[in-house]
């Protein structure tokens, strides 16, 4: 493709208790989405570890080095940029929710630790994220040979000022490794990604994983990718699958023309994220 342009995979991965099983079904999702012509293959948000307070910090323990180093090989062997969903990574004492990115030669290019933690409490449901994780503190964008996109994950995107900082940083394109669930999937999954998607005129490419039913924490799925004037790209249901969608980077330029509210910012109002 050219250089706007490339092929994205977003690879709907069920997450099993055993990590060695879900990792090689990992590595073959890669290796499919690269055969298919992806130049960017997504993994959802903890997809190497069921996203339970049960089990954060038992495959913490197992170390997050293992599981960098098999993705940068993933991404190498398959000449992939590789979104390496998230996982829990340990510094010292402290656990976050992690998001790494590799180039097409395996070399990490990008860090992303979760800013805003999941921490609900509807009726039937409670979960505090705070209770295993610490918050992440700075605003990730990178560059790539398409051009300048960001990473989030999951709960970051229901902070449109984060997504500003990105949009004001250049990115093109935001990938949102996540896991919604059954309460706010189905009234805010889509409408989060199209809203940040034409809020700042960007790509929105949300990969979660797939539906593992009977667990603890039940996700939504539906990986989504919205463009920048607040349209679904593609979309599916919550069964496990590689989602692909062909991204023009150049619809963003277009958008921002037609319809510029960057040029309209109050900046002299209110305080925008530079």
């Amino acid at each position: 493709m050219s250089e706007n342009k490339f092929r994205l995979a977003l690879c709907q991965i069920r997450t099993e208790t055993d990590r060695e099983t879900t990792m090689r079904k990992a590595e073959r999702m890669v290796r499919e989405s690269a055969q298919n012509g992806a130049d960017i293959v997504m993994l959802p948000e903890m997809f190497n570890c069921p996203y339970s307070g049960k089990y954060f910090k038992a495959f913490a323990a197992l170390g997050h080095e293992e599981t960098v180093k098999e993705m940068s090989r993933w991404a190498a062997e398959n000449r992939v940029i590789l979104v390496g969903g998230s996982i829990p990574e340990t510094e010292g004492d402290v656990l976050y929710n992690t998001c790494f990115v590799f180039d097409r030669q395996g070399k990490q290019i990008a860090r992303h630790r979760k800013i805003h933690l999941f921490d609900v409490d509807f009726p039937g449901m409670c979960f505090k994220e705070s209770q295993n994780f610490a918050q992440g503190s700075e605003i990730t964008v990178f560059d790539t040979e398409f051009g300048r996109m960001g990473a989030a994950v999951c709960f970051d995107v229901r902070f449109p000022e984060l997504f500003r900082a990105m949009a004001e940083r250049e990115a093109r394109c935001v990938f949102l490794p996540a896991q919604f669930n059954l309460v706010t999937g189905p009234r805010h999954w889509e409408m989060s990604l199209r809203m940040r998607a034409v809020d700042y005129h960007v790509f929105v490419a949300g990969c979660s994983a797939a539906r593992y039913e009977g667990f603890s924490y039940e996700c939504w799925g539906h990986s989504t990718v919205t463009g920048p004037m607040g349209e679904v790209v593609c979309t599916c249901d919550e069964k496990e699958q590689i989602l692909y969608a062909d991204i023009d980077l150049e619809q963003t330029e277009t958008a921002k023309g037609q319809l510029p509210t960057g040029a309209a910012l109050r900046r002299d109002l209110y305080p925008v994220a530079e």
